[in-house]
């Protein structure tokens, strides 16, 4: 199971994925930014008059008034996602530099490693040699 990860964490463009993060927030931001600076609805209109066989202003009040509550509570979620994606977009720029981070740490424990099984490694045959 884990060679399946491995494979997949090879696959992954990380130097893309490092480098587009800033954008992928700063994105996230402007529809933050866009999304909390719209005005939920518009006034509505008055109805003066009614053709045959067309509902009453009444009727048509009401359904306005459905759709406004409606239209509300869609900009309630559109809101809401708004924030989610930017709060998600954050923690990920976050991930992506401590993986990054990590990366860097791992490859420097590896050579240190190196070098000590070198150095190891040099002083075993010095001393089967002496």
């Amino acid at each position: 199971m884990a060679i399946g990860w491995l494979t997949v964490l090879k696959a992954v463009p990380w130097t893309e994925v490092i480098s587009n993060a800033p954008k992928i927030t700063d994105g996230a931001k402007k529809l933050w930014k866009s999304v909390a600076r719209k005005p939920q609805g518009a006034e509505p209109a008055s109805v003066t008059e009614v053709a045959p066989g067309m509902p009453s202003a009444a009727e048509w009040a009401q359904r306005l008034a459905g759709n406004e509550a409606k239209l509300a509570e869609l900009h309630e979620q559109m809101l809401a996602s708004a924030e989610i994606i930017k709060a998600l977009s954050e923690q990920n720029t976050q991930l992506i530099q401590r993986v990054e981070q990590n990366r860097k740490r791992t490859t420097w424990l590896g050579l240190a490693s190196l070098l000590a099984c070198l150095a190891a490694g040099t002083s075993l045959s010095m001393a089967l040699m002496h």
